[in-house]
């Protein structure tokens, strides 16, 4: 079992673990900033400061801020990964569908192909919700719709069953899922329909699947025999402190196959509700839209006291979506990723996008968010349907394997390569300024769940 490091008390604590990882990425370049961190008395409360700090402190140097953070993680919580005694055997399901091999994606009770999916890509461009260069790949991909036969490649899902994952996608192109995930969750992803094959561990007397927590030593043995070239993708997730030690699970998996092996890439998804630094063309178009502003919306921020309706971006051009009541295992798992992504993207290939947000279980789940979620187009931010998020984050993945870019010299502005943001970036208005508005919105009835 993977476990958070005790204190000389013996406690085990997400938030000390947390604090001190954040501290010592900060500390390979801005040692001022890494002191604030590891001084922070209020971590539940006070780490968004401080996750910001991460982003702004690496606008020149996030290699380094990168790698320290990810040394300080396994030096912190060493993942065994010893030779199980008792081996996993494999399952391999085959699919009977004939597979697909246009580009379609659907979008609320269409499926868009050609001409009415370029036409789509254009109006979210136009509106702020994706970056052009998310758009550019897309299209590429239509135009090269052979590159969604993935039979040269072995998908590792991770987290297979997961809403946001491109099983459905890549299963129903053709190709070959190696699927981890928990027993319980088996059922639903030996039922996607399926043009390709589904492999998965298995031990006997329980439905196929595997802990990442529990067995991550027996999950990285099973992973060393498969045959192929490897795409391992991080879609894992879980509440709590348990999402944060995932993650740091998934990139000992990670460091340990590419050790092994030279056929691996990577893959991973960004939240958008995270720290990022944005190209300069979205702080303008959010700067414009600040300025032009309505009247009511000026005096709604005058009477706040400076509390709601602030602008997006005010000196650095880094977005700051992170919303308090995704906490900080939430932010630590999701940066714990895109350290992983930056410094493999320097010797390897690496798939990396930031999805747009999305009507998941999580997110419903929790009522604030929701809500928050319904009332969200008020301020220029489109929330995706799971079924048009995880095609777009599929036909993303296609074209970074398909052509993969070589490391960019600095590693934050790269992250916004092909980003699909839903607007965050370029909505008028800081987010945590609007959240509450939006929120109050969507508990009104008829708020609905968008396209």
């Amino acid at each position: 079992m993977i476990e958070f490091p005790a204190d000389e008390t013996g406690r085990r604590s997400s938030a000390a673990f947390g604090r001190h990882v954040v501290a010592d990425a900060l500390r390979a370049a801005d040692p001022a900033a890494a002191g604030a961190a590891a001084a922070e008395t209020d971590w539940r409360r006070g780490y968004l400061r401080h996750f910001r700090a991460l982003v702004s402190a690496g606008l020149t140097d996030g290699y380094a801020i990168a790698s320290a953070g990810l040394d300080s993680v396994h030096r912190r919580m060493p993942v065994p990964l010893d030779r199980p005694e008792k081996p996993f055997e494999t399952v391999t399901v085959t699919g009977d569908r004939a597979p697909e091999t246009e580009v379609v994606l659907p979008y609320g009770k269409e499926l868009l192909r050609g001409d009415a999916l370029r036409q789509r890509l254009d109006a979210w461009v136009a509106a702020g919700v994706i970056e052009e260069s998310c758009a550019g790949a897309v299209r590429e991909v239509i135009d090269n719709p052979d590159w969604l036969d993935l039979s040269d490649q072995r998908l590792v899902a991770v987290g297979a069953a997961a809403e946001m994952g491109p099983v459905p996608a890549v299963l129903g192109w053709g190709g070959t899922v190696v699927a981890v995930d928990l027993p319980a969750v088996w059922g639903r992803v030996s039922t996607v329909p399926s043009a390709g094959t589904l492999i998965a561990p298995v031990l006997s007397g329980r439905d196929p699947g595997a802990d990442l927590l529990t067995e991550p030593g027996a999950v990285a043995h099973w992973l060393d025999g498969i045959d192929g070239r490897l795409i391992l993708g991080n879609y894992v997730y879980a509440p709590g402190a348990a999402y944060a030690q995932l993650s740091v699970a998934f990139d000992a998996l990670a460091v340990h196959l590419r050790a092994r092996r030279d056929d691996v890439a990577l893959a991973f998804l960004a939240t958008p509700t995270d720290v990022f630094a944005v190209p300069p063309a979205a702080v303008t178009q959010s700067t414009r839209r600040f300025e032009a502003r309505s009247r009511r919306a000026r005096v709604t921020a005058a009477l706040s006291g400076g509390h709601l309706l602030q602008p997006n971006y005010r000196g650095e051009p880094i977005n700051d979506s992170l919303v308090p009541q995704q906490g900080p295992n939430y932010a630590l798992a999701k940066r714990i990723q895109r350290w992983r992504a930056s410094v493999a993207r320097r010797d390897g290939v690496v798939s990396f996008a930031v999805a747009p947000p999305t009507w998941t279980r999580s997110v419903t789940s929790n009522r604030l968010l929701a809500a928050a979620y319904a009332g969200a187009h008020l301020f220029d931010v489109e929330i995706f349907r799971p079924e048009t998020a995880n095609r777009l984050m599929a036909l993303l993945l296609v074209h970074q394997i398909r052509r993969p870019r070589a490391a960019a010299p600095l590693a934050w502005p790269d992250e916004a390569v092909a980003a699909a943001h839903g607007g965050l970036w370029r909505t008028a208005y800081h987010p945590r300024t609007a959240l509450g508005l939006a929120a109050v919105r969507g508990f009104l009835p008829g708020a609905g769940k968008g396209r």
